[in-house]
């Protein structure tokens, strides 16, 4: 169980950094532009753990 918090617990605060650089980055904030950054994030912040644990196992 306690694996499991803190691999949700990485992947949410890999997902909110993401996702606050896109909202900063991009010009305008609609509802469209918010919904494709968010899972382009949440996909990068999956990605990013794999990479993390992939390095780790070494």
């Amino acid at each position: 169980m306690g694996r499991t918090v803190a691999a949700t617990g990485e992947i949410l605060v890999w997902w909110g950094l993401l996702t606050g650089g896109w909202l900063v980055l991009i010009g305008t904030v609609d509802p469209l532009e918010c919904f494709v950054g968010a899972g382009s994030a949440l996909l990068a912040a999956v990605a990013a753990r794999a990479a993390r644990r992939a390095m780790g196992e070494r």
